[in-house]
């Protein structure tokens, strides 16, 4: 009988904002198929809260709050993980923040260099660290979620959108640093019905040019996230997989 390709059982996975959004329905996805985590997170009542039905499954979790902007914790969290587990065979890097702004001339510094610490930053020396010991131990699937916003950049969300585009970068020049063996690939979303979506204006998404008409549900995330991280996609790497409904 042919092993399920998305089977994976013995597989460790390591995914940063991994308590709500899309990151904990990635995390679900691949505990169901049988993957131990590493859940991490700036709050760890939250992270905790993810893990409790994650380890009904029979699942181990290991939940470490980190703030993935700030490189002295990001070398903590893959020591933990390391510890844990002894392996990362999936890192998934989808913490971030998207603060919209009136105007470019009125935001704070400050705000700039935090978007740029956890979305591009943050991702660039976790996959840095991870990916090292992956190529090591012979492999592994790193994913950057990225963002539309990369692509269809607008002024009011600009720190956002450019820390995605050099994360999108990243992803290809890394790609070549790790390769063969270690893949990294970027899921390019474009707006999903997440708790962030439930602070947007209610005629936001009736609104919307994506060709589906609709925004993402966060289960629509989850089949392109098995691709990547499993051997299905060996032939995969430096790729940019957009999820976005049709964003013209």
């Amino acid at each position: 009988m042919n092993r399920d390709p998305f089977d994976f059982t013995g597989k460790v996975a390591l995914v940063t904002g991994g308590g709500r959004g899309l990151g904990l329905e990635m995390s679900r996805a691949l505990a169901e198929r049988g993957a131990d985590l590493v859940l991490a997170s700036r709050k760890l009542d939250i992270l905790e809260d993810a893990a409790a039905p994650i380890r009904a499954l029979g699942r181990k979790v290991e939940t470490i709050a980190c703030h993935v902007g700030r490189w002295s914790e990001i070398d903590i969290l893959v020591e933990r993980a390391y510890a844990a587990f002894e392996r990362i065979d999936i890192l998934i890097n989808n913490a971030g923040m998207s603060p919209l702004l009136d105007s470019s001339a009125a935001t704070p510094e400050a705000l700039v260099d935090s978007v740029l610490a956890l979305n591009f930053k943050g991702p660039y020396r976790l996959s840095a660290l991870v990916g090292e010991r992956m190529k090591a131990a012979g492999g592994g699937s790193i994913i950057n979620i990225s963002s539309m916003g990369a692509l269809r950049p607008h002024y009011g969300y600009a720190p956002y959108a450019g820390a995605k585009a050099a994360l999108n970068a990243l992803t290809f020049a890394q790609a070549i640093e790790f390769g063969p063996t270690v893949r990294l690939n970027a899921i390019v979303p474009g707006s999903f019905r997440t708790d962030v979506a439930e602070h947007w204006p209610a005629e936001r998404e009736a609104q919307t040019t994506a060709i589906a008409g609709r925004y993402g549900k966060p289960e629509e995330i989850v089949t392109a996230m098995l691709y990547l991280a499993s051997d299905q996609s060996s032939f995969t790497t430096g790729s940019l997989i957009r999820v976005d409904g049709g964003r013209p």
